[in-house]
């Protein structure tokens, strides 16, 4: 796995690649924009650590450089802007993730393993499991071309264990992709949402594909 950091406070970005090192990634990095544009137009890498304020040119505009020519390389914006504006902005641009400043060094690899284990690229438009389908243009869920009919929760429940088929996804992780801040870590909600999927998934496909593997999370694994 070969990933590129961009990052213009050095101590920042040296810390980051030998914790990325460590986990036996192969890393290059850059401290300004405009250096980060001329390595993308000449080595492949399979996933970017981009900040957004650099020298030279800002994340945002390498952002979108790469995007004119590259769809596939993963992308994951840090930066200390918080807005909701600034994600919006950032993730419409092309990125995958984005992860705000202070953070953890094992959340950053977390992320990075999600957005690398995926299946999904941004050319696919469905996601299948046996006969279970999601459409994530339209994000809408069939199985054998029937509707199955879902609640906003339940679809976006069913569209992160599918985009991760196979890996199980923490509570943690489904809270701060499906669920807003205001959300109770300590409440029954996934749960109560999940045991409803499962119920209809169950009705629909004649089995449940949703497994809780316990100390783990929530996997999504077609039927053997």
């Amino acid at each position: 796995m070969h990933i590129l950091v961009v990052e213009d406070e050095k101590a920042l970005c040296d810390t980051i690649v030998r914790s990325l090192k460590r986990l036996a990634y192969s890393v290059d990095a850059c401290y300004d924009g405009q250096q980060a544009v001329e390595l993308l137009s000449i080595e492949r890498f399979d996933l970017v650590v981009l900040d957004l304020n650099l020298p030279g040119e800002d994340g945002m505009t390498v952002l979108k450089t790469l995007r004119k020519t590259d769809r596939e390389t993963k992308v994951l914006i840090l930066s200390a802007r918080c807005e909701v504006s600034d994600k919006v902005a950032g993730l419409d641009a092309g990125a995958n993730d984005y992860l705000t400043k202070p953070f953890h060094l094992d959340e950053l690899a977390a992320r990075i393993r999600s957005l690398t284990l995926r299946r999904f690229t941004q050319n696919d438009v469905v996601l299948t499991c046996s006969e279970l389908s999601f459409d994530a243009k339209t994000r809408k869920a069939s199985v054998c071309g029937e509707p199955l009919s879902l609640t906003r929760k339940e679809t976006g429940i069913l569209e992160d264990l599918m985009l991760n088929q196979g890996r199980p996804i923490s509570q943690e992780e489904l809270l701060e992709h499906v669920w807003d801040s205001s959300v109770d870590n300590f409440s029954n909600s996934i749960r109560v949402h999940i045991s409803a999927l499962s119920k209809k998934l169950r009705t629909a496909l004649g089995y449940d594909p949703i497994h809780n593997r316990i100390g783990e999370g929530y996997v999504m694994e077609e039927k053997q």
